[in-house]
């Protein structure tokens, strides 16, 4: 469901907030020719139904598990808005707590402290063929190397363990396989596109079982690369949603 288009206006994409230090960061500025409406549901803000988000959503993650509802009450809500979003066609990208939110929405399962343990630092996402000509990610998985890898930030230890029936699954790391999944009009990325490296060492900073030196020495290694990958989703994303609300005008 989109909002129409009148003269100028640029399409609409919600954006929840579930905590402070994790924001939309350089999603911000790589999010181009879309307005955004930030809500900051940690700091009381109502999580909208789905017929007041506009043209697309954006599901930030957070420190909270995916069912935390005691710490954060406005997680069913949420659950409910990514289930309502991606069955009606509406763009939507859940990141990290976004993705396993939209996991569980869809009965898919999210395991809390998942054996692997915490994936921290720059991680190689290794794309499927499934990613090939996708309209969101495909573009990112262009930018693969020989072994189908592109380095993007992380930062969890709760995961999806089990895909949600009819779900696309798109990429995988070493420590997880789900790494990007869609289903329906969503798409969850488990690892951080949006994350630069003060708000990686924030983030790292918070752990006592994270070297927050090693995580900046290994994005600094690959900046570059890590750059390119996320503006390049942050840029297919919102080039998807313009043109959902564009083909919208012709019905």
């Amino acid at each position: 469901m989109t909002t129409p288009l009148h003269g100028d206006r640029r399409p609409v994409v919600t954006v929840i907030q579930s905590s402070p230090d994790v924001s939309l960061d350089r999603f911000g500025a790589w999010l181009g020719g879309v307005e955004l409406h930030i809500v900051a549901a940690f700091a009381g803000e109502s999580v909208p139904v789905v017929d007041e988000i506009g043209d697309g959503l954006v599901v930030l993650g957070g420190h909270m598990s995916a069912h935390d509802d005691a710490t954060a009450p406005w997680l069913p809500e949420l659950r409910a808005l990514l289930a309502h979003a991606s069955l009606q066609d509406v763009p939507t990208l859940g990141i990290c707590l976004g993705a396993q939110l939209l996991a569980a929405a869809r009965g898919g399962r999210v395991q809390v402290s998942a054996p692997p343990g915490r994936e921290a630092g720059v991680v190689d996402v290794r794309w499927r063929p499934e990613a090939s000509g996708d309209p969101v990610v495909g573009a990112v998985a262009a930018l693969a190397d020989a072994r189908h890898h592109t380095p993007q930030p992380s930062m969890h230890a709760d995961a999806v363990v089990d895909l949600p029936r009819g779900a696309v699954w798109l990429a995988s790391s070493a420590m997880y396989p789900y790494q990007a999944f869609r289903i329906g009009s969503a798409w969850g990325v488990q690892f951080h596109p949006e994350a630069g490296a003060d708000t990686l060492r924030g983030w790292a900073d918070s752990h006592d079982d994270v070297d927050t030196d090693a995580v900046l020495s290994a994005y600094a290694a690959r900046e570059d690369e890590v750059v390119a990958v996320g503006r390049t989703l942050a840029e297919s994303f919102a080039a998807h949603v313009r043109a959902k609300a564009q083909a919208a005008l012709a019905v």
